[in-house]
């Protein structure tokens, strides 16, 4: 059953990357590099203002998304009560959708679809090289070693407030 889990938690993240780009890759500048950023607002593509804002809309609600989804998955759906095995599904979740989104999406679909190049820049270098993927993903492999701390705290602490 966690693979199923897993695999719908990746697919809702590639959803919600897709929503943010829905009207084009412009609409999602954020997730480029700051060359690639300022770049798009020198050639008037966008301004540091609107980059700005998208972003933390986005950001906010990607983050909401993903908490809530992950709370219903070990709280509500696997009936999770107490703190190891909250911890250790929240961290095997949260690895899992840190590693996808460095060799899935990066990897494979922003640096193999042309969908991902934005016009007027396609001489920009926009996606990073493996090591610098390679890198972030371990940095955030240890925030993710605390981040599920804290969502095994709020799964406990809701299913004890619940039952």
């Amino acid at each position: 059953m966690l693979i199923v889990q897993l695999c719908l938690y990746c697919l809702i993240f590639t959803v919600m990357v897709k929503l943010a780009v829905r009207g084009g890759t412009v609409d999602g500048l954020y997730f480029y590099p700051k060359d690639v950023q300022e770049r798009a607002i020198a050639i008037g593509l966008s301004d540091r203002a609107t980059i700005d804002r998208k972003c933390k809309r986005f950001m906010t609600a990607f983050y909401l998304v993903m908490l809530v989804v992950l709370l219903g998955i070990i709280g509500a759906w696997n009936r999770v009560t107490e703190f190891k095995t909250a911890y250790l599904q929240a961290l095997l979740f949260l690895e899992v959708m840190n590693w996808y989104d460095g060799f899935i999406i990066d990897e494979i679909w922003v640096r193999f679809s042309k969908f991902w190049v934005i016009p007027g820049l396609e001489d920009m270098d926009y996606v990073q090289s493996w090591t610098q993927m390679f890198r972030k993903r371990l940095v955030l492999t240890a925030i993710w070693l605390v981040g599920a701390a804290i969502i095994a705290a709020l799964v406990v602490g809701i299913r004890s407030a619940v039952c």
